[in-house]
C-alpha cells in the first residue's frame, strides 16, 4: 500500500525527470545550433575565398532583357555554366569581358523554375551557328573568344529572350575533385569506348568511376562517330550521376563530406560576383526536395550539320525550337515540355 508520502513525491519526481530530460533536449539543440552555425560560417567562407570571381560577367544593362517581376517566371533562375579547360591568363581575359584565344567546350543554360521542383540543364552545342552581337554569324563558343564572358551572355540572352541570373565558369578538372570528394560517382556508361589517348577503356553498363576516370569520360569526343553530340550526351549523364550521388541523405546529413566536397572543387569554380555563399545557400534552400530523379537535361534541339559560306562545319540552330523554348522560359513551363527523351 502506498502512503501519502509516496504519494506526494511521486508526481514531482515524475515532473523533474520530465524537465530535466526537457533540458537535455533544449542543450543538444543549442549545441547542434552552434556547430551547425560554425559549419555553414566555415563553408561559406571557404567557397567565397576559393572560388575565383569574373570581373565582368554580364553586358550592357541596356542590351538585355528585362527579368519579369511578377509571376512565375519572376521566381525562376537561369545560370550559365561555361566549362573550360584552362584556368590560364586567357579565361582571366575571357572573365574580365576581354577577347581572348579561349573557346567554351562546353555550354549550359541551368533553368530552376520557381516552384523549386527541379533543375534543368539544356546543353547548346559549341558548333551552333548563331548571330554573335556586332560580329555576325559564327560558331556559338566563339562569342568568348570575340568578347569573352559578357559576350556570350549577351548571345544566349539575345537568342532566348530571357534574362541570366549568374555566371559559372567550371575548370575541366573540377570534375575530378567533384568525384573524388564523392568518393566515386556511379554511370550507367551507354556504349563501350576507348579514349583517344588510349589511356582510358569504358565497358558498357554501370560502373563506378574515380576522378581520373571522370575527368576522361567528359573529355572524349573522338571515340564517337558523332563526335561532340556524344560527348555533350556523356556530360548531361555525368552531372546527373553526381547529383544522384550529392543529393542523398548519406551526404547531405554528413558535414564533412560536404565540407570536403565545397573546398575541394571551389578552386576550379569562378562565378560571377553574385553568386557567393549566401546566394548559393539561399539557392540550396528552394531545392531542399530535389533528388536526381528530379534533374532533367536535354540538348537544344538543331537541324542537324551543314557548311557555313566560308567552309566551316557548323551545327544549324531550330529556329522553331529556340521560340518554343523561349516562351517556355517567358511563362515558366519549360519542365512540362521535357520527358525522358529530352525536349518534346
Amino acid at each position: 500500500m502506498i502512503d501519502e508520502t509516496e504519494m506526494d513525491l511521486r508526481p514531482r519526481k515524475a515532473k523533474k525527470t520530465r524537465r530535466n530530460t526537457l533540458l537535455v533536449i533544449l542543450g543538444l539543440f543549442v549545441v547542434a545550433a552552434i556547430v551547425s552555425g560554425v559549419f555553414v560560417v566555415n563553408l561559406a567562407n571557404s567557397f567565397n575565398s576559393q572560388t575565383q570571381k569574373i570581373a565582368q560577367a554580364f553586358p550592357e544593362e541596356s542590351t538585355r532583357p528585362v527579368k519579369a517581376t511578377e509571376g512565375p517566371a519572376s521566381k525562376a533562375q537561369n545560370i550559365l555554366v561555361l566549362g573550360s579547360d584552362s584556368r590560364a591568363a586567357s579565361v582571366d581575359m575571357a572573365s574580365e569581358g576581354e577577347a581572348s584565344d579561349q573557346r567554351s567546350d562546353t555550354m549550359m543554360w541551368v533553368h530552376i523554375p520557381g516552384d523549386g521542383k527541379n533543375i534543368v540543364m539544356m546543353s547548346i552545342m559549341r558548333d551552333t551557328w548563331v548571330d554573335i552581337p556586332g560580329h555576325g554569324q559564327a560558331k556559338i563558343n566563339a562569342a568568348m573568344a570575340y568578347g569573352g564572358v559578357p559576350l556570350v551572355v549577351q548571345t544566349l540572352e539575345g537568342l532566348f529572350k530571357s534574362r541570366l541570373d549568374h555566371v559559372a565558369i567550371v575548370d575541366f578538372e573540377g570534375f575530378k575533385a567533384i568525384t573524388d570528394s564523392l568518393g566515386g560517382v556511379k554511370v550507367n556508361v551507354p556504349m563501350a569506348f576507348t579514349t583517344g589517348n588510349k589511356q582510358h577503356t569504358f565497358n558498357a553498363g554501370p560502373q563506378v568511376l574515380n576522378g581520373d576516370q571522370a575527368l576522361a569520360f567528359v573529355r572524349e569526343r573522338y571515340a564517337f562517330s558523332d563526335g561532340d553530340y556524344q560527348r555533350v550526351r556523356n556530360q548531361q549523364l555525368f552531372l546527373k550521376s553526381v547529383m544522384n550521388t550529392a543529393l542523398t541523405p548519406a551526404t547531405l546529413t554528413n558535414p564533412g563530406k560536404i565540407s570536403d566536397l565545397v573546398s575541394q572543387v571551389s578552386p576550379f569554380v569562378s562565378v560571377d560576383e553574385g553568386l557567393d555563399a549566401a546566394a548559393m545557400a539561399s539557392m540550396a534552400v528552394s531545392l531542399r526536395d530535389v533528388r536526381g530523379s528530379n534533374v532533367l537535361s536535354f540538348t537544344l534541339p538543331n537541324l542537324g550539320t551543314g557548311t557555313s559560306a566560308d567552309g566551316q562545319s557548323i551545327v544549324i540552330k531550330d529556329d522553331a525550337a529556340i521560340s518554343a523554348i523561349a516562351d517556355a522560359l517567358a511563362s515558366d513551363t519549360l519542365v512540362l515540355h521535357i520527358d525522358n527523351n529530352g525536349l518534346r
